[in-house]
């Protein structure tokens, strides 16, 4: 077929595309991992990141929602620092485990803690199940919630996130801004063991999101294994129908990724961790059948690691947001095997 439109050559190339890194079925899937987490560790420019004295300091205690939400700031690069909000239930008996929460392209993290801050706010929460904290801690958790970079108090506007351009400059520097992403959670896991050990265990803990925040989920769930559980929505699928056959944010790219995985080849790094892939039945910029095709995948890695029940889909009946009856009650039965 021929074109004149660079796009379209790009998705005729994606639809010939085999990752080179996805598994046979036979070959030995421990040697894989290996291969697998430092081609990984390579795109996302993670050697780029550098440990830093991890500054920390809580900025405000109060009530919110009935809990005790405190407020704190890390640095997490030499001269970069990030937001977060914690949620602990005001009346607390032993350690709780930890559900981070990683908000989509919204206007911030406040999202996540029900917490409006902008007009429009409000229909945001309530329609999508967004309040991801408020949620945690009637589950049982302790509920934090993590700003990504170009969201928020992290370089976002009242508007909504701002990400092309670190994106862009990102990629200059030799490192992605999924990457950056990725490495702030593991920090913030540093921080709350550091200085919440206490009243946290990461024992039966969980990382979760929604689009945006569920790529940087499924990412972070490659690296970072002191979680239990992952719970990403609304993000996994075949990149050749999702980013590649719509417009998206930049900050879901990659550079040439896709020559080396598909979303769901990432789950050998994953697996046997619990993982529960949630994603709307309509959702029409990660599509079903996008979602299903990875799904299989998904599946097939983790009957290749003996943890084949170890992985569940949870298809909700709308668009593109978070379902939380349908997806939590997976999550849970997943966590007490």
């Amino acid at each position: 077929m021929s074109t004149f439109l660079p796009l379209e050559h790009h998705k005729l190339l994606a639809a010939e595309l085999k990752p080179s890194l996805r598994w046979d079925g036979e070959s030995d899937l421990a040697a894989l991992r290996e291969e697998s987490r430092a081609r990984l560790w390579e795109l996302l420019g993670m050697d780029a990141f550098q440990s830093c004295e991890p500054i920390f300091e809580i900025t405000e205690e109060d009530e919110l929602h009935g809990a005790r939400h405190i407020h704190f700031t890390l640095q997490t690069e030499e001269g970069y620092f990030t937001h977060c909000d914690l949620l602990l239930p005001k009346e607390q008996n032993g350690k709780l485990p930890l559900c981070a929460t990683l908000q989509g392209h919204s206007k911030g993290a406040h999202i996540s803690l029900g917490m409006p801050k902008y007009p429009g706010d409000e229909a945001t929460i309530s329609g999508g199940d967004r309040d991801f904290c408020v949620r945690a801690i009637q589950e049982g958790f302790a509920a934090l919630a993590i700003e990504q970079r170009a969201f928020g108090l992290n370089g976002g506007t009242e508007k909504g996130p701002a990400c092309e351009r670190p994106v862009m400059t990102a990629m200059l520097l030799g490192r992605t801004v999924i990457g950056e992403r990725v490495w702030d959670v593991m920090r913030v896991v540093d921080a709350i063991e550091a200085h919440f050990g206490d009243l946290i265990t990461m024992d039966g803990s969980v990382l979760m999101g929604n689009s945006g925040g569920g790529t940087a989920t499924y990412y972070t769930a490659c690296l970072e294994h002191r979680f239990d559980g992952f719970m990403p929505s609304c993000a996994v699928c075949t990149y050749r129908n999702s980013i590649i056959a719509m417009h998206h944010c930049t900050c879901n790219y990659v550079p040439r990724i896709a020559k080396y995985f598909d979303m769901g080849d990432l789950a050998v790094l994953i697996a046997p961790k619990k993982l529960v892939v949630v994603c709307g039945k309509d959702d029409n910029i990660f599509p079903l059948h996008g979602v299903n095709e990875t799904f299989e995948i998904i599946q097939k890695l983790y009957k290749g690691a003996g943890a084949e029940d170890n992985c569940a889909l949870v298809v909700g009946y709308e668009g593109h947001r978070f379902y939380a009856n349908e997806a939590w009650p997976v999550m849970q039965n997943l966590l007490k095997k």
